[in-house]
């Protein structure tokens, strides 16, 4: 019997490798697909992030006696408020910031090499760092210097790529996001009619924890990030740290990686501050550390309702992947697309297992009642 199964693990195996390999040979079917989804990859994900925020507010005015459509359309006024104050206030200083950035990154390294060279002429520093290795030690820091520079132009110019397609987003998103919370109700029943119909209460179950996880760490994480960007933006401010609005602005998007978006969003913090002074690199990264610790211990455990389910080393290890496939937008989708396969996955299983237990308990009507089994 062991035989049997494996002989058949096996041939499913290569059966699915088969259609994969024949799947390559035929590109042209699957490129205008590919072409698709990385056209619609942005606004679908600005969507969700709206999405998940507003509806709790939308429901909300609902309860209060408002149409459902009239409450989605104070929201759309609300938003649009917010975005035009921020294109008359905000946005103005961020593009001048970002252009200024990526003109002035290639001078950056030099800058800092200057800083740390005055730094090591402190006594202090000297007795740590023999002269010997001074120059083994800038140039390795010089090497490394300029691969972060180099990877941060290059993200933070793929981060504002998706403004050469602003009319595709304008023009999607708000159709998407109207019909998503107008028709919020009747998106799970449609769903459901993808199950068999012996499983349909399973399917609510898998849909409505899908659902809750996504929630939680979608709209959960808007609310801290926002928190936490206003903290450190006042905290800039009032050191007069170079690049504000931009680092904060990327604080925002880099704190939504668990773990590895609070180290990916200090470093050019700090990297800035050091470029001014040592002492600017020292308090931009004192007011990085009380902002997260305000963040960590105050703000996530009143703003979400649940944390992540996932091992920390799965985490690192999908976030390693998704960087690799898709760079900080692979980081970002990566997890919450690993919770709605696990959950997936988990109930689908148990849906399985389900059913083979009701054919055995067919198969052998003399085997004690299953309902006294889940009792036990």
């Amino acid at each position: 019997m062991l035989q049997r199964r494996f002989f058949r693990i096996g041939a499913g195996v290569a059966l699915i490798l088969l259609i994969v390999y024949l799947g390559t040979l035929v590109d042209f079917i699957f490129t205008p697909i590919a072409s698709l989804i990385s056209l619609t990859i942005v606004p679908l994900l600005i969507t969700a992030f709206l999405y998940y925020p507003l509806r709790p507010l939308v429901n909300y005015l609902e309860k209060k006696k408002l149409k459902r459509s009239l409450s989605i359309l104070l929201m759309y006024l609300a938003v649009i408020i917010v975005l035009a104050i921020f294109s008359i206030i905000g946005w103005p200083t961020l593009r001048d910031q970002v252009s200024s950035f990526i003109e002035n990154a290639p001078r950056f390294t030099q800058s800092i090499i200057t800083q740390i060279q005055l730094l090591q002429q402190n006594p202090t520093i000297q007795q740590y760092i023999p002269a010997e290795n001074n120059q083994e030690l800038i140039a390795k820091l010089t090497e490394y210097l300029n691969t972060i520079f180099d990877w941060l132009s290059v993200h933070i110019s793929s981060m504002f790529s998706f403004i050469s397609n602003f009319v595709l987003v304008v023009a999607t998103v708000p159709i998407m996001l109207y019909y998503l919370l107008k028709d919020d109700k009747r998106l799970s029943p449609q769903l459901l009619k993808l199950f068999p119909a012996g499983h349909k209460e399973d399917g609510k179950a898998m849909l409505d924890e899908m659902d809750d996880s996504l929630s939680s760490f979608i709209a959960g994480r808007v609310l801290v990030n926002l928190a936490l960007c206003v903290l450190l933006y006042i905290g800039f401010l009032i050191i007069d740290l170079p690049y504000s609005l931009l680092l904060v602005f990327l604080a925002f998007f880099l704190n939504f990686i668990p773990y590895i978006g609070a180290i990916l969003s200090a470093v050019p913090v700090a990297i800035v501050g050091l470029i001014e002074s040592p002492a600017m690199g020292i308090w931009a990264i004192v007011i990085v550390i009380i902002a997260q610790m305000i963040q960590n211990n105050l703000l996530e455990p009143i703003i979400f309702g649940k944390q992540l389910d996932i091992h920390p080393f799965t985490i690192v290890v999908l976030l390693l992947v998704g960087g690799d496939m898709g760079g900080i937008l692979g980081m970002l989708l990566v997890i919450p697309l690993y919770m709605v396969v696990k959950i997936g996955i988990v109930h689908i299983y148990g849906m399985y297992l389900k059913d083979k237990m009701n054919h055995n308990f067919e198969d052998n009507p003399n085997k004690p009642n299953k309902d006294s089994i889940f009792k036990l």
